[in-house]
């Protein structure tokens, strides 16, 4: 917690509150439904919250903006993201109907407005985003396809609508078929150990007229 405040200073203290929550909401969760691993339930500020607000540091959302998180699980990087950008509309996917109630139930604790939660299949979201977020649910490859056609044609950001997706290790061959992609190392913003071999990757995707 002490390191989100650090590292993010200009929270309203809606916002601290809202942060320093998640720890006991998540606890109480994780004794009914496990969403998170029993060993990181610990470390939850580290290996969950801050490293979702990874994405932030590579790109800001703007007000209004929208924003797609396919395999929220607990509802990783999309609730901690949704606290941040208090202005974005958040729309967190996950086909697991418990997980989806998880964050639904925490998202109502803390009052955040900007969430919509929903049982559902990445290939079967008819909208389209900004950005669409997700933290290491399958290969790259594999997740342009269940993305494909869902960002916008307008682009309101520094880096161009798509893809921010949190993963680890090299990731050389997964994206060797993706030239415009671009890699962020995550210990170039936060000094966790946890962090050395994390990445944001942005891809930027095409619009595609529907």
């Amino acid at each position: 917690m002490e390191e989100i405040l650090q590292q993010f200073h200009n929270l309203s203290e809606n916002q601290r509150m809202q942060f320093e929550k998640l720890e006991a909401l998540y606890q109480d969760w994780n004794a009914k439904i496990n969403v998170i691993s029993r060993k990181d339930i610990d470390e939850l500020y580290t290996k969950h919250v801050l490293h979702s607000l990874a994405i932030a540091k590579v790109q800001t959302f703007v007000p209004g903006s929208t924003v797609l998180d396919v395999g929220t699980g607990g509802g990783f990087p999309g609730i901690p993201l949704a606290i941040l950008f208090p202005e974005t509309r958040f729309h967190l996917i996950d086909v697991i109907g418990k997980k989806i109630k998880v964050v639904q139930a925490v998202a109502e604790a803390l009052g955040l407005q900007n969430i919509k939660a929903e049982q559902l299949r990445a290939e079967l979201v008819k909208s389209e985003f900004d950005f669409i977020v997700s933290r290491a649910v399958t290969n790259m490859p594999d997740f342009v396809t269940w993305v494909k056609g869902k960002t916008k044609k307008q682009n309101k950001h520094d880096l161009p609508n798509g893809i921010l997706y949190l993963k680890g290790g090299d990731l050389q061959e997964e994206l060797k078929d993706f030239p415009k992609a671009v890699e962020y190392n995550i210990a170039d913003f936060f000094k966790d150990e946890f962090f050395e071999t994390k990445k944001v990757v942005h891809l930027p995707l095409k619009y595609v007229a529907k």
